[in-house]
Order: C-alpha cells, then sequence, then structure tokens
C-alpha cells in the first residue's frame, strides 16, 4: 500500500497520494487492427472520417435539402498518463471529504462491516469506473463490452493525488466525521490517515455565499484579490513540484455563490478581468478567481456549482492560454432523472406541460441555499435542463412555447445528506388527455456528486493527452496539431447547465450526452460511432 505523502508545513499544502500496486492509469481492454490506427512513439495516431449532414433549404421551393458530408479527421491521444493531481476547492466538505475517504479505501482495498456483513469498496455510480460500452460485435454476432474506462488510456482514480483549499481549517479526517456520510465503521478505518491531510487557506468573500457559512471561516487568505491570486497560483505550483505531478486539475466542489453581474469593463473580456482583479473589484468572485488562477497556471479547471463562475472574460482568457475549463454543477440526481425522462416523453411524442421539481436537504449545501441568492444560481441550473428537448420538436412546441417549469429546495437539517426528491410530470397526450408522473427519489447527495468527480477527473485529463488536426485535399502543408477547445463540453454528461463554446449548441439530453462522449473517445482510437442498426441481425446474410 502506497503512504499518505504530507509535505512541509512550510509548503501550505497537504496531498492524499495513491499511485498503488496494481493500479490499472492506461490500461486499455483492446488493440485496433486497421491501416487508419497507428501505435508509435508513446501515442495512437487515427485517422477518421467524420460522417455529418449539412441541411439547406432551397430559395425557391422552400424544400430542405440534405447534404451527406465527411470531414478527414486526425487525433493523436499520448498513452502516458504520468503522474496526475487533483485539487479541490472546498476540500474539507462533504463532497471533497467523502471523495477523499473513498479513493482511499479503495486503493488500500479496506473493507468495512455493514448490518448486512461486510461491504467492499467499489466506484459505483462512476459511469468511467462502474460501466461498459459496446465496443463491436464477435464472430457469432454476439456483442462485446469493454469497461468504459478502458476504450483508450486514462487515469485511475487509486493513482491521483488529492490536495486543496478550504475556509475551514478542519482536518479532512475530522470533516469526514462532520459530514456524516460515510458508515461509522469505514469512518475509523480511513480516519488516521485522512486527518493527517489539512486545506491550504482559501478565498472568502462574503458577499458570495450565504451569511452562515462565516462561522466556518477560519482558513482564508489575507490581502487584496491580486495577492490572493498570486497565492492560488503558487499553490498550483507548489502542489505540482513537491508531489512530482506531470498536470494539475482544479475543481471546484465548494459552496454555491451567487451569480456575477456581467459588467462591460470588468468581466466581459480577459484583459479586463485581469484588470478587475488588479484593482480589486467587487464583482469578482472566488470562483471566478480560481478559475484565473488555473488557467494561467495551464491547470484544468471545472466548475461543480451552479454559478457563473466561467463569465466571458474567463472563458476568452482559457481560450487565449490554450487551457482547458468546463462547468456548471454536478448532475446527480434529480435533475440527471429529468434530462432521461424529459426526452423519453419528448422524443415518445408526448408534450410536457408543466414539471414541478421539489427537494430537501440538511447538509451544508442545503444551508446555504436556504439564501435566496445561492438558491437562484441553482434555479438557473436546474431550469435549463430541457430546453433542446423541447426545441428539438416543433410539432408539440410552437415558437416560444415551453413547458412549466417550478423549482423548489428547503433546508430541513435533520435529513442531513439523504436529501429528499419530488417531481411531477403532468403531460398532454392522445386527444387532449392528460398523464401525470410522479416521482419520490431518496438522493444520497455526497454518494452520487463524488463519482461525478471521479469522472470529470478522468475525462478533463485524458483531453490534456489529446490533440487534433484536420486534413483536406488541397493541404500544401501538413496542418499542425492542436489541442480541443478550451471549454470541454464533453464533460457535459456529468454537469446540469454544461458550458459549451460560444455560438454552440447545449445539449442537456442525458443519451445524448453520454453518446457524444462514448462515441469521441471511439474516434480517438478510430472506431466508428457506436448505433443500434444491427443490420446484421435485420438482414438476410
Amino acid at each position: 500500500m502506497s503512504p499518505i505523502n504530507i509535505t512541509s508545513s512550510a509548503n501550505r499544502t497537504a496531498a492524499a497520494s495513491a499511485a498503488a500496486p496494481g493500479s490499472a492509469s492506461g490500461a486499455t481492454a483492446f488493440k485496433v487492427d486497421s491501416p487508419h490506427v497507428r501505435y508509435a512513439n508513446g501515442a495512437i495516431e487515427s485517422d477518421y472520417l467524420y460522417d455529418t449532414t449539412i441541411v439547406s433549404r432551397d430559395s425557391e421551393t422552400g424544400q430542405l435539402k440534405a447534404k451527406p458530408t465527411k470531414v478527414h479527421y486526425q487525433f493523436q491521444t499520448k498513452t502516458s498518463v504520468g503522474r496526475v493531481g487533483l485539487m479541490l476547492v472546498g476540500w474539507g466538505g462533504n463532497n471533497g471529504s467523502t471523495v477523499t475517504a473513498a479513493i482511499l479505501a479503495n486503493k488500500q482495498g479496506i473493507s468495512w462491516e455493514t448490518r448486512k456483513g461486510t461491504q467492499e469498496p467499489n466506484y459505483f455510480g462512476s459511469v468511467m469506473m462502474a460501466s461498459t460500452v459496446k465496443l463491436g460485435v464477435d464472430e457469432n454476432l454476439r456483442d462485446v463490452y469493454v469497461p468504459f474506462n478502458e476504450v483508450v488510456p486514462m487515469a485511475h482514480p487509486n493513482d491521483v493525488v488529492i490536495g486543496g483549499w478550504d475556509i475551514n481549517a478542519m482536518n479532512i479526517g475530522d470533516a469526514m466525521h462532520r459530514a456524516q456520510v460515510l458508515p461509522v465503521d469505514l469512518q475509523r478505518k480511513v480516519y488516521d490517515e485522512l486527518k493527517t491531510l489539512k486545506p491550504l487557506p482559501s478565498v472568502y468573500y462574503p458577499d458570495f455565499i450565504a451569511a452562515n457559512q462565516e462561522e466556518r471561516a477560519n482558513n482564508v487568505l489575507g490581502g487584496t484579490k491580486q495577492e490572493h491570486l498570486e497565492q492560488l497560483r503558487k499553490d498550483i505550483r507548489d502542489f505540482k513540484q513537491i508531489n512530482g505531478l506531470d498536470r494539475v486539475i482544479v475543481m471546484w466542489t465548494a459552496n454555491t455563490e451567487r451569480y456575477a453581474d456581467i459588467i462591460a469593463g470588468v468581466n466581459d473580456t480577459a484583459d479586463n478581468l485581469l484588470q478587475a482583479i488588479a484593482n480589486g473589484h467587487a464583482e469578482v468572485s472566488p470562483s471566478t478567481l480560481f478559475a484565473v488562477a488555473s488557467i494561467l497556471e495551464g491547470a484544468p479547471f471545472v466548475n461543480g456549482s451552479p454559478q457563473n463562475t466561467l463569465v466571458p472574460g474567463a472563458i476568452e482568457l482559457a481560450e487565449r492560454e490554450r487551457s482547458f475549463v468546463g462547468g456548471d454543477d454536478f448532475k446527480s440526481g434529480q435533475t440527471k432523472i429529468k434530462s432521461v425522462l424529459a426526452e423519453f416523453l419528448v422524443n415518445a411524442g408526448i408534450k410536457p406541460l408543466a414539471i414541478t421539481s421539489y427537494n430537501h436537504l440538511g447538509n451544508n449545501d442545503g444551508r446555504n441555499l436556504s439564501a435566496p441568492a445561492q438558491f437562484r444560481s441553482k434555479e438557473i441550473s436546474k431550469s435549463n435542463v430541457v430546453d433542446d428537448m423541447v426545441g428539438a420538436n416543433n410539432i408539440l412546441y410552437k415558437k416560444g412555447e415551453h413547458p412549466d417549469h417550478t423549482i423548489v429546495i428547503k433546508y430541513v437539517p435533520s435529513v442531513g445528506d439523504s436529501k429528499r426528491a419530488l417531481d411531477e410530470y403532468v403531460s398532454e397526450i392522445f386527444m387532449g388527455g392528460l398523464n401525470t408522473i410522479s416521482i419520490y427519489n431518496t438522493c444520497e447527495d455526497s454518494l452520487l456528486a463524488s463519482p461525478l468527480i471521479i469522472d470529470l477527473f478522468m475525462m478533463t485529463e485524458l483531453m490534456t493527452r489529446v490533440t487534433y488536426r484536420v486534413k483536406t485535399d488541397v493541404d500544401a502543408v501538413e496542418p499542425q496539431w492542436q489541442p480541443f477547445h478550451s471549454v470541454l463540453s464533453i464533460l457535459s454528461y456529468m454537469l446540469k447547465a454544461p458550458v459549451v463554446a460560444p455560438n454552440t449548441p447545449v445539449v442537456n439530453a442525458l443519451a445524448k450526452q453520454r453518446m457524444a462522449m462514448e462515441n469521441i473517445m471511439r474516434a480517438f482510437v478510430g472506431l466508428p460511432p457506436n448505433n443500434e442498426m444491427l443490420l446484421e441481425h435485420k438482414a438476410f446474410h
């Protein structure tokens, strides 16, 4: 078993280190046998023809014309994962302490006793670690499935080095106790190692989170916003250097902030945002400051809360620095179900008229969301989840028409992390009839969110090792390899309100999001997209 690495207090950081024996970063389940795929020089290179359909309308007849087209992409995926770190903002919160304890239990094979017997650690709830994808069919035309995380070389969570910041000084062991998420016997077995881990001082601007969080704020940075930015950058550099890391990913898993106002001359461009930080402008939020620090250090940043962290200036800065960002808001329970059910109803030709969502919870997230400004951030991220599905069906919905959509969140301390979610879907069916579906869902909030942290980390890390170029018949000079767009919309499956590149459509339908993630990864190894035509079973051969 690998030790927990604690760096010196002089460097103001601590890290939970993995690199356990038998871990499997970079493992793949297969090798592609194709002249269009090359394994050489520490990389997988693939030639890939991207099939799409361009639709136009005849100016005279008004008839739609569909033209199949092909785009020749080449992808290059470095196979060496290296040593990777994950820095969590809000490390001492429910999500941060839970995911740290869970990874420790998995890498060290720590089991614990329950009323039903011995429980072994697992990564259930992680789409990367606990689901499979169809690779193809065998010689008997039977489907062959492989683990999602073995389609391309990916980082394994057992190998991650974890650190981070928190406005509260409590060590991660005591933070785990405070969260009251994990079983007591498991807490007892991991506590001694976790209690040695202490978060770095974080940024605290009281105007952005609920006033009821002030009592926790005993581990905060002093000084100006510019000084805070420089300190955060130093923290990332130190964490990387001290732990011998090849790259660091930063993820916001702290409290929901209020929305920041988008102000011309302040956060609308990269230069204005940097100047606003230098000037100490009040409308630069802590999460945006972390995003800027990460971007400037070349560390991918993912926002797991609903606020508008990635203001236009932050996105422009990421594009300029060729650094990666993603967000917003972990999609764990109620919204994930909504993105499935709404898509099913609309695709079945059933017209949702009203979606009413109520939930109550008792953890610190719920306490923070009891403040109106912070609730508004969550309400916005939850409200837009059905927009693309409604917009896709102009038979059910006229232009501008949209189902009524109401969201209520209440703080009930006694339920703790076991969030209760109640949803009602009222839909119009055949000949003006009405159909009502009611769902009651108990969501173990942090046990659903923690695997998303793992998935977001794994996908983000993968994208740091992938480059592409587009080939044409008229290339006079070989085009240069370049990274994907700075805004990682490939992360959408794990996020309630996906941030996308400017002028890009937002996709919320869960099946489409997973299909995109799966097929893009297949493209990296030169495989065609998966489909369920099954012509081999539907035609005579």
